[in-house]
């Protein structure tokens, strides 16, 4: 089975459960490395999680996986927080974002680049703000390759 479709059954099945149970489903990937598998499923809930968190999620991600069986070849289920650099791969989460510090990529050149870092000032479902320096810089989301949070040091 093509990673796309495990990830889609990955995220119909887990995030009703981890609503329900005070987490957020933030990302999941199926991706080979090197010649294993590797099923990773990025949560998150208000505050952080911990180590238990994870096991908690990990026990019902592994059980239902063995319940459905989608997976044919061995693969390595590792449950972790996005981290301080979150993706934001939602519109929800680039609303979340507003007023912290970004990192943004684009498809092509806006404003004579295509990598942005600043606050984020504002996002109306089609447009991100991104204030760097002085200057305001409004980049189209239609044309956003990535974005995360990120640290300022």
């Amino acid at each position: 089975m093509n990673a796309p479709k495990i990830k889609s059954i990955v995220e119909n099945f887990a995030t009703s459960y981890l609503e329900e149970n005070g987490f957020e489903l933030v990302d999941v990937e199926y991706v080979k490395e090197g010649s294993n598998w590797f099923l990773r499923v990025y949560v998150d809930k208000e505050g952080g999680i911990d180590i238990e968190d994870c096991g908690i999620v990990s026990e019902f991600v592994s059980a239902k996986l063995d319940e459905l069986d989608p997976i044919e070849e061995a693969y390595f289920l590792e449950v972790s927080s996005p981290g301080a650099e979150r993706p934001l791969k939602k519109a929800e989460d680039v609303t979340k974002a507003v007023g912290k510090h970004v990192f943004v990529t684009t498809y092509e050149q806006i404003n004579g680049a295509k990598e942005f870092e600043g606050r984020l000032d504002g996002f109306d479902g089609e447009t991100i703000v991104i204030v760097i320096g002085r200057r305001k810089h409004a980049i189209p989301y239609n044309k956003v390759a990535s974005a995360r949070l990120a640290i300022v040091f």
